[in-house]
């Protein structure tokens, strides 16, 4: 399997990280997957979860605009992340192409299916919601909620409204409630702030990008009366023991775009390929199947 890591440039300057599996000479389509959590994320997220598909597909993964190893300048808002997506597709040289995101990424996926609707082969929406705040305040009550964390609720109410203080306050609310990103059993050492974005990435956390995306973006994101209007076939994945974006959200989801499909993970939480990664590897493969059976 083949791979290229490098950086574009996009027409305002802002310098991108990218990477892509596979053969870059061949007609094969392409899947763009997006990582989730603005600031707090990095391709090594979609990676993980999708590099298996190397040998049939291209797989293009990337840092987002003040993400990872990519630049912060400019805009930090969904209609910007979703404007680089497409300069990125460009980029890669496809007119068209199968799109993937989870949580955050599911928002960006969402909104760049409703805003290129003949750009799209396929859509894959992992752990998601159609509505920002009232998905907000849905991860509050759970996490006052949860018996198996005690976090401190006012630092709670400062990350998920965009209002984080400083590295040291983000760094101190994500720690608290990362135990419930997994389905309940005990934490390994390696596990913390860390392993949320993927170790050993020489990776720094932008809370300024986090505060950025969830007081402006999220309050503003609600594409549920829109749904409808997608005619992609679309996979929607679900965690049953999701707190984050709990399983209601992608029935809503789900019942809102015609020629979707619904998976729950009976054993997953917000993460399935990592809870459950043969299994999901499977469906995966089985949709993307039947998306290159028609082309």
């Amino acid at each position: 399997m083949s791979s290229i890591e490098k950086t574009i440039t996009l027409n305002d300057g802002t310098n991108i990280r990218v990477k892509l599996l596979g053969d870059e000479h061949t007609d094969r389509p392409l899947l763009i997957a997006l990582h989730g959590a603005p600031g707090l994320s990095s391709l090594n997220e979609p990676l993980a979860s999708f590099a298996f598909l190397a040998d049939k597909l291209r797989v293009l993964v990337y840092d987002a605009r003040g993400s990872g190893k990519s630049d912060s300048q400019g805009s930090l808002a969904d209609e910007q992340w979703i404007s680089d997506l497409d300069e990125i597709r460009a980029w890669a040289g496809v007119e068209t192409f199968i799109l993937a995101g989870g949580s955050y990424g599911g928002f960006l996926a969402l909104g760049y299916a409703l805003t290129y609707p003949d750009r799209l082969l396929g859509l894959i929406l992992r752990n998601t919601w159609a509505c920002g705040f009232r998905g907000s305040l849905r991860i509050l009550k759970n996490i006052f909620t949860s018996p198996r964390i005690s976090p401190d609720l006012d630092r709670q109410v400062r990350m998920w409204s965009g209002n984080v203080r400083d590295n040291e306050d983000g760094a101190n609310g994500l720690a608290e409630i990362l135990a419930i990103y997994t389905p309940a059993k005990e934490m390994n050492e390696e596990e913390g702030p860390a392993a949320f974005e993927g170790a050993g990435d020489d990776f720094k956390m932008r809370w300024e990008v986090h505060n950025a995306a969830w007081s402006s973006s999220v309050p503003r994101f609600d594409v549920r009366n829109k749904l409808h209007q997608i005619n992609t076939p679309t996979l929607v994945i679900a965690g049953r023991h999701d707190p984050i974006c709990p399983v209601e959200d992608s029935e809503e989801i789900h019942q809102g775009i015609s020629r979707s499909e619904l998976v729950v993970f009976e054993s997953s939480g917000h993460n399935p390929s990592a809870d459950e990664p043969l299994a999901i590897q499977k469906v995966l493969s089985s949709f993307l199947g039947k998306i290159s059976e028609n082309l």
